[in-house]
Formats: structure tokens, C-alpha cells, sequence
């Protein structure tokens, strides 16, 4: 994996692009890769974009992965102005109305028809449940306006909770958490894989170990290390959660400091592993994708 660390949000996505490098990859029959985060607390240690900085980390692992298997991918600047309930309480944590977020990707999927792609695929970076409905919504309309080929790339763990069937066709599901307790409660993509020996003891899903070891791979610059390595675990279970989830005002009594997790017991070396699994992940389940759409209009 390369070791590049970048804070610009648009590296390596189309606004470095001119238009006939754009227009000639639609020709091509690139695919788009779309991430959608928000501008959140993200306690003490990480910046208020580390929601939008780690899927795009993500992205542009994955578009190197497609390529090394000839499939041309272009990352579409990321999406910022997203759903925010939990941390709706906090400063910093900037909100828009659902539906205004389904029209306007509405209206960008319909651009994108209008350059000449024709497959989309969409990344969340935030685990609030209504904002990643609303992506699915916005999908939804998407395919229905415009009749792309529209994907929410998702492990099984977030589907499950968002209550979105597995075999919607409008979704791409790739390996990752199982169905297990810690994989279905939490919302870090790999807060508890099937590969580890055993669950966490405590959950871990907001600016905690996995987000923070994630943020020291891609933007280590950005991480508060001396305040990081400061921080106690908040040691909390599914009802602790159940409580944070409620949002607003009883997520910031539950989480006055504004994280979830284990932030001093973040690595570099966990955010490397994490970042070029979930992006083999990624490119395997577009991979598959892509090839079952190619059979099936032979």
C-alpha cells in the first residue's frame, strides 16, 4: 500500500481532472466512486472533517486496487453537508434536511448520466443511521431518474441495521463483520472483523481507536497526539450505545468529550491494516459487479 498521506479532499478525484480526461474515461467506461460524510465533532483529538478525510483515504486506495485489475475508476469529490443526530448537540456538527440531501445527489447522479457514466458507486463515512437511509434514499432516486446502475457499497453489519435487505439490487455488499454482536452494534467499518480471535470487550465507534488509527495513517498531521494519548476509554456496552444513539442532548451527556471508544490505544500500524482491507474489500465486491453486469448483457 502506498504510504502517500493526504489532507486535500479533492486528490485524485475529478476537480484535478480536465474536462476531456473526464469526458474521454465516461467513453472509457469508467465507473464513479462516491463517498458521503459529514462535518462532525469528533472529540478532542481528530478534526471535525475526519468523516470526509477517511473515506476518501479510502477511495483512492481502492481506485488503485481496480486499476492493478483494469478497472478504470474516477472518485467524485466527496459529499460533506450530510445527517447529523448524534452528534447534533455539539458545535461543529452541521446538518442539512434529508430530503435536500436526496435532491441534490438526485441531481448529480443525473449530471453524471449527462457526461456518459453509467455506474456509480457510493461510500458512506458516517454511521448515523438516518444519514446513511438517506443515502440509500437518494440512491433510490437516483436509479429511478436516471435508471444508472446506482450502488451502496456496505458490509452486512450496517445493512442489517439499517434494516436495508441484502439483496436490494441497489446495493453492493462486500466482506466485512459478519452478523456478529460488535459487528451489527457499531458503525466503524472494522470495529470487529471475522478474522479477529475475539469481540472487543467495550464498543468502539466514534473517534475512538479505529477512527483514530485510520486518521494517523491518512492525515497524522491533522490528529491531536498529545491529547490523543491522554484520553481514557469510555468503556461502554450496548446499552451505553443505545443511550449515544438516541442523539442530540443525550449523546453529548453520555459523551461530553465527544468520543466513543479507545483513542489512546490507536496505531499507525492498525490504520494501515484497516485502510487496505476494507479497500480489497471494496474493490473485490465492485469487482464482482462489474463482471456479473458485463455476462449479463452479453
Amino acid at each position: 500500500m502506498s504510504q502517500e498521506r493526504v489532507v486535500n479532499v479533492f486528490s485524485d478525484t475529478i476537480a484535478e481532472m480536465t474536462w476531456f480526461e473526464v469526458d474521454q474515461a465516461a467513453k472509457d467506461g469508467a465507473i464513479l466512486l462516491w463517498s458521503f460524510g459529514v462535518i462532525e465533532q469528533h472529540g478532542p483529538h481528530l478534526p471535525c472533517g475526519t468523516d470526509v478525510y477517511i473515506p476518501q483515504a479510502r477511495l483512492r486506495e481502492t481506485k488503485k486496487i481496480l486499476a492493478e485489475r483494469g478497472i478504470q475508476a474516477l472518485i467524485v469529490p466527496p459529499y460533506y453537508w450530510g445527517i447529523n443526530v448524534v452528534s447534533g448537540a455539539f458545535p461543529a456538527s452541521y446538518k442539512v434536511r434529508p430530503e435536500i440531501m436526496v435532491e441534490l445527489m438526485s441531481d448529480l447522479f443525473d449530471s453524471f448520466k449527462g457526461d456518459g457514466f453509467g455506474r456509480v458507486f457510493c461510500f458512506s463515512g458516517h454511521g448515523d443511521r438516518l444519514h446513511n437511509l438517506t443515502i440509500f434514499e437518494g440512491i433510490k432516486k437516483g436509479v429511478e431518474r436516471t435508471g444508472m446502475d446506482i450502488s451502496f457499497v456496505s458490509d452486512t453489519a450496517l445493512l442489517l441495521r439499517l434494516g436495508i435487505p441484502l439483496n436490494d439490487p441497489k446495493v453492493t455488499v462486500h466482506k466485512a463483520g459478519s452478523g456478529k454482536l460488535f459487528g451489527a452494534l457499531t458503525s466503524s467499518p472494522s470495529a470487529f472483523d471475522e478474522d479477529d480471535d475475539a469481540p472487543p470487550k467495550f464498543i468502539d465507534v466514534h473517534a475512538g481507536q479505529w477512527e483514530t488509527s485510520m486518521m494517523l495513517c491518512s492525515c497524522p498531521d491533522l490528529v491531536h497526539d498529545e491529547v490523543r494519548r491522554g484520553l481514557l476509554s469510555t468503556d461502554f456496552g450496548p446499552e451505553d450505545l443505545d443511550e449515544w444513539r438516541k442523539g442530540f442532548e443525550h449523546a453529548r451527556a453520555k459523551t461530553p468529550q465527544g468520543y466513543l471508544g479507545d483513542p489512546a490505544a490507536a496505531s499507525l500500524e492498525e490504520g494501515r491494516r484497516s485502510l487496505r482491507l476494507s479497500a480489497e474489500r471494496a474493490a473485490d465486491a465492485i469487482e464482482e459487479r462489474v463482471k456479473q453486469r458485463a455476462q449479463s448483457v452479453r
